[in-house]
C-alpha cells in the first residue's frame, strides 16, 4: 500500500509540477503577533489587531469606526507605545479620545485636508518605524475618492510594515484595501441609547427634547477576511458609551 501511494503521489507531483510547487508540502501559518484592540468582543472575534500587517475597518459614517480606533490608541498608549493618527479630514476630536483614555502625550495627530498629503505622510512614517500603531483615517473622505487610490499604494503599504512591530489600521466607509490586507472588520450600529434629564418623558420628549442625551449605541463588527483565523464572516456586538466633561 505504502508503495501504491508513493508512486501516487511521485505521478501527481509530476503533472502539478509546471503550475503547483510542492502540492504536497503546505505551508505552516505564521505565527503572527497581536495587540489587544481595547474593546473585548473584538479581541475575542479577531484576536487583537496584528503587528506587521495592514488591518482594515471600514462601515458608513456614525457606525463605529471611529469607536473601535480611540479603543485602539487608548490601549496603545496606555501601553506605553507611540501611536500615530493621520487624519486626512482633520475630523479627529482630541478631547473627546481624552476623555476615553488616550494619552495625547503619546500621540502623534497629523492633520490633513486631502487624501493625497496624507497617503504621503503615512508613507513616511511607517519608512521612519518606532511606532507601536498608525492609523490612516479616511473615513470622512468621500467613498469616490478612496476608490482612486491605486492598489500599488496599498501593497507598498503593506510591504512596508511587514517584519515591523507597528500595527497598520486604515479606516474608510467602503472596503478598498481587500487582499492587502491581513484583517478586514465591517462595523454598522444597530441601535442607539438615549437617557433622559429632568423636564424630558416619555418618547416625545425623548426624539424632540433638548432634555435628552445621546448616550451611546449597539455596533456589530463582522470579521470580512482574517489570515490569522479561517473562520471569516462571523461577528460580535459591542456598546460605546459617550464620555461627558462637565465643568462648573
Amino acid at each position: 500500500m505504502n508503495l501504491k501511494a508513493s508512486v501516487l503521489r511521485l505521478q501527481v507531483e509530476s503533472s502539478l509540477a509546471a503550475r503547483v510547487a510542492s502540492p504536497f508540502q503546505f505551508r505552516k501559518r505564521l505565527i503572527v503577533e497581536t495587540a489587544p484592540t481595547g474593546v473585548s468582543p473584538i479581541d475575542l472575534l479577531v484576536g487583537g489587531f496584528p503587528r506587521g500587517s495592514l488591518t482594515e475597518i471600514y462601515g458608513p459614517p456614525c457606525s463605529g469606526r471611529t469607536s473601535l480606533l480611540v479603543s485602539a490608541l487608548a490601549s496603545r498608549t496606555a501601553a506605553s507605545e507611540v501611536c500615530a493618527l493621520v487624519d486626512a479630514r482633520d475630523a479627529f476630536d482630541p478631547h473627546s479620545a481624552e476623555a476615553a483614555g488616550v494619552k495625547l502625550e503619546q500621540l502623534l495627530w497629523v492633520r490633513c485636508q486631502n487624501v493625497d498629503q496624507a497617503l504621503r505622510v503615512t508613507d513616511l512614517l511607517i519608512q521612519g518605524g518606532g511606532l507601536g500603531l498608525i492609523a490612516l483615517d479616511l473615513g470622512d473622505t468621500p467613498p469616490h475618492v478612496v476608490r482612486n487610490v491605486s492598489m500599488s499604494v496599498w501593497f507598498r503599504f503593506r510591504r512596508a510594515v511587514e517584519h515591523t512591530p507597528t500595527i497598520f489600521l486604515v479606516l474608510e466607509q467602503e472596503s478598498n484595501v481587500k487582499t492587502c490586507a491581513s484583517l478586514i472588520l465591517e462595523v454598522h450600529a444597530q441601535e442607539t441609547r438615549w437617557s433622559e434629564t429632568a423636564g424630558s418623558t416619555g418618547e416625545i420628549s425623548r426624539l424632540h427634547s433638548p432634555g435628552c442625551l445621546f448616550d451611546g449605541w449597539k455596533i456589530r463588527a463582522e470579521m470580512i477576511r482574517s489570515q490569522a483565523k479561517q473562520e471569516d464572516h462571523s461577528g460580535v456586538d459591542f456598546e460605546t458609551e459617550i464620555t461627558r466633561n462637565y465643568q462648573m
